[in-house]
């Protein structure tokens, strides 16, 4: 007995003194990270270079943490960063130039639109901008036309080939396996079940398919044309003749020369007055990303809030490794945002930045509370659309007082669809059988391997028609001032570019983030010359908070977004098609783009 208590007392003594060790570790860590953070700050010599990687995976917001860096943790790039630091690099008068990296960035063509016209006003501060690519496809090289002078080494290549929209049909391998989907949907371009429904395009499909490649194309020829003082005709004559190598693309005037990144260094540093043997000061964008800015006087003065709605709409909270390896965009999260907003007096304005393709009806229209209720409370609501705000991302935009909207981005949309996939003829191939035993007319609506009676069937209809004709419609139409027969006749699950959406009036202005934050001072009665600063709600849990509530949590979810990432992008896809049958399984009507567009 004796034993067993002194044992058990050195082992709780053991425990304690490893508590002290650890919180006093702790405490020097962070003592170390505060004094890193206040005097580490990058120096910026005069006449110095800033060099952008653009490249990557940039989601629109990533939230950064000056401890979670301390622990090697690497701090993600987000296209707002690489915004802020454009803007930055326009008011800091130690840089001389600017050289954008450009290498395959993931971003759609109203991400790369905004990028584009970002650039262009970073050169009004006489500031040159140089782009260089290894290998330049349409995006990357639409993104490089914004600058001065444009390089690819003289071993890369140019293809600028033209546009190519792809889309995937599976009704032919679902027949194989015994699966047979079943669907509504309501509109007559809200094509998604067609992907499972048909083995080719419908006129409708092809329609609005056709009218986003015209439009898309026509913009982009100009920009070139424009950029590179040629005529339209001239540019798509070279485009019907491209791929170029680097030495045709200098002959040809899509390029400005083909030179080495060592040699675009000494061409920069002629330019800037540097002597021969002087070394070029570098600063790279990593590094620039530590000067605040507030050091140069922006993000400063009276607030507004800034959310975020990235990716599918789901219930609950949003996160980034839901939908398929993809951001989630959670009812919870973003209503509580726009309410805590709202309730804080210090802000002035919102402006609700959509990134989303849609989801779950339900979870649209709580979000879509959450504005009118902060419209109630005299607070200016602006939203801000990114690559895409279709369906609900449309729904949770409607009744914004402004919508701000890129000439590429995708928006519209307006429909519904809802069904599910009957396996009874996979089970049977498999030799799987089941049984159901029902209570309630109704209560095998979603057996998964039965098809609907006519009765559920007719129950289903009610319950989309309900959420087009009774919820969808009505509330664009009160939002955008315009009568339910004028939205019903643009909407039918029609996709519009932000261009067509402005003409057809379901889009108020043409631009990004910039002109969003502009409208929004101006409804909030403050100058537009006075800087604002820009507050993210909800505010980001510093690193040890997340860390020491939900450690499993957040290892298991990077597991499932690097298990997912390793996949085949088209595996990818058919992860994310799983999760909308999954919550379609759950009796979620949805909001969602008629197909997954990738124009390249």
């Amino acid at each position: 007995m004796v034993h067993a208590f002194l044992w058990g007392l050195l082992a709780t003594s053991s425990l304690i003194l490893g508590g002290i060790i650890f919180a006093l570790v702790l405490v020097g860590i962070i003592g170390i990270a505060l004094i890193v953070e206040f005097s580490g700050k990058p120096s910026v010599a005069n006449n110095s270079v800033l060099v952008l990687k653009i490249t990557g995976d940039l989601p629109d917001y990533s939230a950064e943490d000056p401890t979670a860096k301390l622990f090697g943790l690497g701090q993600p790039q987000s296209f707002t960063n690489l915004l802020t630091q454009i803007r930055k690099a326009k008011a800091d008068a130690r840089l001389g130039a600017v050289l954008l990296d450009v290498q395959f960035p993931a971003i759609g063509w109203g991400k790369a639109e905004e990028l584009r016209n970002a650039i262009i006003d970073l050169k009004t501060s006489g500031k040159p901008v140089y782009a260089f690519m290894e290998v330049g496809s349409n995006k990357e090289y639409y993104i490089a036309t914004a600058c001065d002078k444009i390089f690819l080494p003289p071993s890369g290549d140019l293809y600028v080939n033209g546009f190519a929209a792809n889309v995937m049909f599976y009704r032919g391998a679902l027949d194989k396996i015994g699966v047979e989907p079943e669907f509504i949907q309501i509109g007559k371009y809200k094509n998604a079940p067609d992907q499972y429904m048909r083995k080719d395009m419908s006129e409708g499909h092809r329609e609005v398919l056709n009218s986003i490649l015209d439009d898309l194309s026509g913009r982009y020829t100009t920009a070139i044309a424009e950029s590179r003082k040629k005529s339209p005709e001239d540019v798509k004559a070279l485009i019907d003749n491209a791929p170029f190598n680097a030495s045709k693309a200098k002959e040809v005037g899509l390029i400005d020369d083909a030179l080495y990144r060592d040699q675009v260094y000494e061409e920069i540093k002629t330019k800037l007055g540097y002597k021969s043997d002087d070394k070029l000061r570098v600063v790279n964008g990593s590094e620039y990303r530590e000067v605040s800015s507030e050091s140069l006087g922006l993000n400063k003065g009276e607030e507004i809030a800034v959310i975020y709605a990235s990716g599918g709409i789901v219930s609950g909270k949003s996160n980034s490794g839901g939908f398929g390896g993809s951001e989630v965009s959670g009812s919870d999260t973003v209503s509580r945002a726009i309410d805590d907003a709202v309730a804080d007096d210090a802000i002035k304005a919102i402006v609700l930045r959509v990134d989303s393709p849609g989801g779950s009806a339900l979870a649209s229209d709580i979000m879509w509370h959450s504005i009118e209720k902060a419209k109630a409370k005299k607070k200016p609501v602006v939203v801000s659309m990114s690559d895409y705000a279709a369906s609900g991302g449309y729904y949770i935009s409607c009744n914004a007082d402004k919508i701000v909207a890129q000439e590429s981005t995708l928006t519209g949309s307006i429909g519904v669809f809802m069904g599910k996939m009957s396996t009874k003829g996979l089970y049977e191939w498999t030799g799987i059988s089941n049984e159901y035993i029902l209570r309630g007319k109704n209560a095998g609506i979603f057996r998964e391997s039965e098809k609907w009676t006519p009765e559920e069937r007719a129950k289903m209809e009610e319950q989309t028609k309900t959420i087009y004709y009774d919820s969808f419609v009505p509330k664009v139409a009160k939002g955008r001032n315009k009568s339910v027969e004028e939205i019903d006749s643009i909407a039918q699950g029609h996709v519009w570019t932000g261009l067509q959406g402005k003409k057809n009036g379901l889009v108020d202005e043409i631009g990004g983030m910039e002109k969003a934050i502009e409208i929004a001072k101006q409804l909030a009665g403050l100058p537009a010359e006075k800087e604002v600063k820009r507050v993210v709600f909800p505010e980001a849990k510093p690193f040890l908070e997340t860390f020491f509530e939900s450690a499993s949590a957040s290892v298991k979810s990077e597991q499932q977004k690097a298990m997912v990432e390793a996949l085949p992008k088209d595996v990818q896809k058919t992860l994310r098609y799983a999760w909308t049958f999954e919550q379609m399984s759950q009796g979620n009507a949805m909001l969602m783009l008629p197909y997954e567009l990738e124009i390249k």
